[in-house]
């Protein structure tokens, strides 16, 4: 029987989460909670084979961070991280984190089980890119991966300059990819294109602990 703990603040997706294991054979829902600070502490005091993981739970817990703990502290322990975040840098810090898997919510079941009795028989799946979102008047597909570095300082109020120090270029390259962006988008300025890529989810700030 494989224990499985789930780690996810929305009642109604954790209450999804909880029908899929309880209606798999095989599979026993040892432990719920809505936070994933605690997840570390259970996985010493229960008999836990498999974690499903968000990523920013409860109180701005960072569901990475524990599934790095845990992963230290209880290598055999199977970890599916179960996110809505777009953000490509979610899928690098997973896999730095130890987990085993990643898959997003708004999959349906048969694949998110699929993903998950993979992994519990020694899988590692990891989708290619993420889901590709709409930005304005185009998709989060057509930027640039340098553009994405921009905007993910953008998003943290970053101004020209503190942007182009953290990158190392010049403020009139930071300035050049704004522009691009705001014409792929049709957004006016770029507190808009912050907003609207912060909404997205194709941009995420997570806590460190």
């Amino acid at each position: 029987m494989i224990r499985v703990m789930i780690v996810e603040d929305q009642k109604l997706v954790r209450s999804l989460l909880e029908s899929y294991i309880q209606n798999e054979d095989g599979y026993q829902l040892a432990v719920s909670i809505p936070g994933a600070a605690e997840a570390p502490i259970l996985c010493d005091t229960e008999d836990i084979d498999l974690v499903l993981m968000d990523v920013q739970t409860e109180h701005r817990e960072n569901g990475l961070a524990a599934a790095e703990k845990i992963h230290k502290a209880h290598p055999g322990i199977k970890i599916v991280v179960v996110t809505s975040l777009i953000d490509h840098e979610i899928l690098k810090r997973a896999k730095a984190a130890g987990a085993n898997s990643l898959w997003y919510k708004d999959g349906d079941e048969r694949t998110l089980m699929q993903v998950v009795r993979s992994t519990v028989q020694g899988a590692h799946i990891f989708p290619d890119m993420p889901p590709s979102v709409k930005i304005g008047m185009t998709m989060s597909s057509n930027f640039t991966p340098a553009e994405m570095r921009v905007l993910r300082l953008l998003v943290r109020g970053l101004s020209y300059s503190g942007i182009a120090k953290a990158l190392c270029v010049e403020p009139s390259t930071v300035k050049y990819h704004v522009i691009n962006m705001l014409q792929k988008t049709g957004l006016e300025n770029k507190l808009q294109l912050a907003i609207a890529a912060s909404e997205a989810k194709l941009v995420v700030e997570l806590a460190e602990e």
